[in-house]
């Protein structure tokens, strides 16, 4: 059984196209290294899916999270969408086997580099969009999203550090945090980056991590330990009691995602 067999049992869904499949996965560095004028690589996909991915998580968040506030709304989408996020989707799905790469991209680490698996994932959903409709490209980002989506909130685990420290900080100390690169080790496809944080220019903690924002995260969440501050930032106020009047007649909305 061929990758892109074993990958589509992995998606729940069998292409009718499978070109389109093919085109999701193919790097532009393998494009540019092979004689055949009509290969196209996924960055389009990459673009379409960015946008659907927008659109449905979106959705998702609104209907089933109806008491959170835009703000929070807005951190837990912009995490889930985040690259390293949508890498680790990746490569439950192992799409990094299936990438065509150029020869320096593949000996460079390609099939591990984070940006290539998010951007893979991006262009997967555009493909299978595109070949099916929007109804299932729907149901496989639910089917992705929506478990992790509930853990994330359960259990609080939305890690945005470096917001819930700035926001202690301005009210406590009156000043940001500062971050300092102070070192980055290793070769390019598997960089580690040490961040230093002070406040007021005393030295709270150093932070490592595999990209300079990474390294920053970590550096805030040992400072927030130090300082005693709580992790969870999403601010769920509870139900209200509605009181119960006649209300209009309006159309059943369908939910994209039930919880």
């Amino acid at each position: 059984m061929s990758n892109y067999e074993v990958l589509q049992e992995h998606l729940g869904y069998r292409f009718n196209n499978p070109q389109l499949l093919q085109q999701a996965l193919t790097h532009s560095s393998y494009v540019n290294e092979i004689d055949y004028v009509e290969a196209e690589d996924n960055e389009k996909l990459e673009f379409l899916g960015d946008a659907l991915l927008g659109f449905v998580i979106s959705d998702l968040l609104y209907r089933n999270y109806p008491h959170f506030r835009e703000g929070d709304l807005a951190k837990l989408k912009s995490y889930v969408v985040s690259e390293p996020f949508l890498a680790e989707l990746a490569k439950e799905l192992a799409l990094g086997e299936c990438l065509l790469l150029g020869k320096g991209e593949k000996a460079s680490g390609g099939r591990e580099k984070s940006s290539l698996l998010a951007n893979s994932f991006e262009a997967l959903v555009a493909a299978i969009y595109l070949d099916g409709g929007v109804e299932k490209a729907r149901e496989f980002i639910c089917n992705r999203f929506n478990g992790k989506i509930q853990k994330l909130v359960e259990e609080h685990q939305i890690l945005d550090h470096k917001s819930l420290l700035q926001e202690h900080t301005q009210m406590v100390f009156n000043c940001v945090p500062v971050y300092h690169l102070i070192s980055k080790s290793g070769p390019d496809h598997d960089k580690t980056f040490e961040v230093q944080l002070s406040i007021h220019d005393k030295i709270y903690s150093i932070g490592r991590g595999k990209s300079k924002k990474e390294a920053e995260q970590m550096a805030a969440k040992q400072t927030l330990m130090k300082l005693n501050v709580e992790n969870n930032h999403l601010t769920v106020p509870p139900k209200a009691e509605k009181e119960v009047t006649p209300e209009k007649e309006t159309p059943e909305l369908k939910e994209i995602c039930p919880p």
